[in-house]
């Protein structure tokens, strides 16, 4: 159960948490984030958990498409020709935390959490989760225009399940 955000969390988040937490413990597992529209959300359930928080070994905080090529070395040509918010993104910077932080699995959100430009849509993200030896595995959400709190919550639970497929097949 995470100490500080347990009061605002539902009960599925929790338990996502502990999953995630308990079999990356048991198989030796670290885990890096790469955090755009959730602003280090991830990266702070994982961190919230008495006697667990030492599978995490760093997250980036990237918001802006310099910190995604500054943190990560994703290319800039690719945030030019995709977007930030795009499949290409997503994976550069899943495979970037990985390579970066020496974790052993990163996943990255990389979305609209709330209205954005005039042409960007509200609720779309990308995630990617990137684990050493294996293919870099893409999500693609539509979660609409329900607000930014929301949407931030719906990512962490797509990144948390991520995150608990990742770390249970290793």
């Amino acid at each position: 159960m995470t100490e500080t955000l347990s009061p605002a969390l539902p009960d599925d988040v929790e338990a996502l948490i502990d999953r995630v937490l308990q079999q990356a413990c048991e198989r030796g597992l670290t885990l890096a984030t790469a955090e755009s529209c959730t602003g280090g959300l991830v990266a702070s359930v994982l961190t919230d958990v008495e006697g667990r928080s030492h599978v995490f070994e760093r997250g980036y905080v990237v918001y802006t498409n310099d910190a995604k090529a500054e943190e990560l070395a994703v290319p800039s040509r690719l945030i030019d020709q995709n977007g930030a918010v795009s499949e290409p993104v997503a994976r550069a910077m899943a495979e970037g935390a990985l390579r970066c932080s020496g974790a052993t699995i990163a996943v990255s959100v990389t979305g609209f959490a709330g209205a954005a430009g005039p042409d960007d849509e509200p609720g779309l993200v990308h995630f990617a989760l990137a684990a050493a030896g294996s293919p870099t595995v893409h999500e693609e959400h539509h979660f609409g225009d329900i607000g930014r709190g929301p949407v931030r919550l719906d990512c962490l639970r797509v990144a948390l399940r991520l995150l608990e497929t990742a770390v249970t097949n290793r």
